[in-house]
């Protein structure tokens, strides 16, 4: 437990990848990529459940051998590319409920995706979850001001562009530029209530905790060389 929180950790892994074949289980410095955010919880001690959420007998059979419980099987309507978070994690909270006979407070997304996260980021997001009493808080990483969102552009109906944010207009200087994020995919933390009630991810008061280091968030070949060269 966590402060007197009882901590799930889900980690979503479908079988399906399209992009990368088998993703979840492609090596990664020796290993299935899933075993090292399996291994990663394992150092956890506050952590009370750790579930794979995925519909693939040889994923959960890899995530197993790395320590992390598979008890069951994401159902076929969920193993699709398009399906959302929420009714992921819904399903896995339910499921695990179920079999363990409790009510967890909090519940952590640690998706395969993003083997270079740390336990520091996991216990920084909890953290602020709590004191700071949020329905949420993910991990981000800064933009750019070259990037920024105020600078962006999208393209007309007519073939031509506009700004994505009539506000750039009034940008001269990257001096007036606030700073601006993304989620970078490390870590994700809910409270159960905005899942399983509010039947949300983003709930009504988001927080987040900034990390300024290089991650990977894998989702190409080119995706797995960076990670390759980050943990080495």
């Amino acid at each position: 437990m966590f402060k007197e929180k009882k901590i799930l950790a889900v980690v979503p892994a479908r079988g399906g990848s399209k992009g990368v074949p088998k993703k979840n289980i492609r090596p990664l410095g020796g290993r299935p990529l899933i075993a090292h955010t399996a291994e990663l919880i394992r150092t956890i001690d506050w952590i009370d459940r750790a579930v794979v959420s995925t519909d693939s007998d040889e994923i959960a059979a890899a995530a197993e051998a790395a320590g992390l419980a598979a008890p069951f099987r994401r159902p076929a309507a969920l193993a699709g590319d398009i399906i959302g978070d929420i009714d992921v994690l819904e399903h896995a909270v339910q499921a695990t409920e179920e079999i363990d006979g409790t009510t967890y407070d909090i519940v952590l997304m640690l998706q395969p995706t993003s083997p270079c996260r740390t336990a520091q980021h996991i216990f920084q997001c909890v953290e602020k979850l709590i004191a700071e009493q949020r329905d949420t808080v993910w991990t981000v990483s800064p933009v750019d001001s070259k990037h920024h969102p105020l600078k962006q552009l999208r393209p007309t109906a007519d073939g031509g562009m506009q700004l994505w944010d009539q506000e750039g207009e009034k940008i001269i200087a990257r001096q007036q530029l606030g700073p601006s994020f993304i989620r970078n995919g490390a870590v994700y933390a809910f409270t159960r209530d905005c899942l399983m009630e509010k039947h949300s991810i983003y709930g009504s008061s988001m927080g987040f905790v900034l990390i300024e280091e290089p991650l990977a968030n894998i989702d190409t070949f080119a995706d797995f060389e960076k990670a390759e060269r980050l943990l080495t």
